[in-house]
């Protein structure tokens, strides 16, 4: 999850779905402006909170900027802002103009590891790790659908089940063809070709 020091963040239609600690942190006074995003907190009651003010007491963090602005709380997720709310601190931390939060789904359909879309079976999954060792979800084209018991595979998270890649005959053959071209060339001299040799 982000976590910004002494900078300007601008937190936009992104999912965020059963953080472990926080959705959101800081440190050193940033400023983060969240737009047009949704939060789906996890089951833990101790883990709702999307902000985290991280190795800092509040009567410090309380003029740290920090807002949000259309995001979509689930699950009981809620956000702590702080500071004046003055729009110009917020233009440093500003980007792209946010879309509504209800077109989160449609906006990061296609995002995560390449190979394993999100579902369009209508059931809802949440890829990553959730810190018990399993996640939620349903049927998936390849990569990991879910984590067995205390597996703590983080490396699976990111690359998928570490099943092979399936390769095209096409992309295959034309390596292939490549490859033997390129040692043709460079093994027999008799092969190099000349200006001269083209016009013919």
């Amino acid at each position: 999850m982000p976590r910004c020091r002494r900078g300007y963040i601008h937190v936009v239609n992104n999912d965020f779905t059963y953080w472990e600690m926080y959705a959101i942190g800081g440190s050193a006074n940033p400023t983060i402006n969240s737009q047009g995003n949704r939060y789906i907190a996890p089951a833990d009651p101790n883990a709702k909170e999307v902000t985290k003010r991280v190795d800092t007491e509040e009567g410090q963090w309380a003029d740290w900027n920090w807002r949000t602005d259309g995001d979509v709380m689930v699950n009981g997720a809620f956000f702590v802002p702080s500071g004046a709310g003055l729009s110009a601190q917020y233009s440093k931390a500003s980007s792209i103009e946010p879309k509504s939060a209800s077109l989160v789904s449609q906006l990061t359909l296609n995002a995560g590891v390449f190979g394993d879309p999100r579902e369009s079976t209508g059931g809802i999954a949440y890829p990553g790790f959730s810190g018990s060792g399993t996640t939620t979800a349903t049927t998936s084209t390849g990569g990991s659908s879910g984590s067995d018991s205390d597996s703590n595979d983080y490396f699976g998270m990111i690359f998928g089940s570490g099943a092979a890649a399936s390769y095209s005959t096409t992309s295959v053959f034309l390596s292939f063809l490549i490859i033997l071209v390129l040692y043709t060339c460079t093994a027999n001299h008799d092969a190099l070709l000349s200006l001269q040799l083209l016009a013919m």
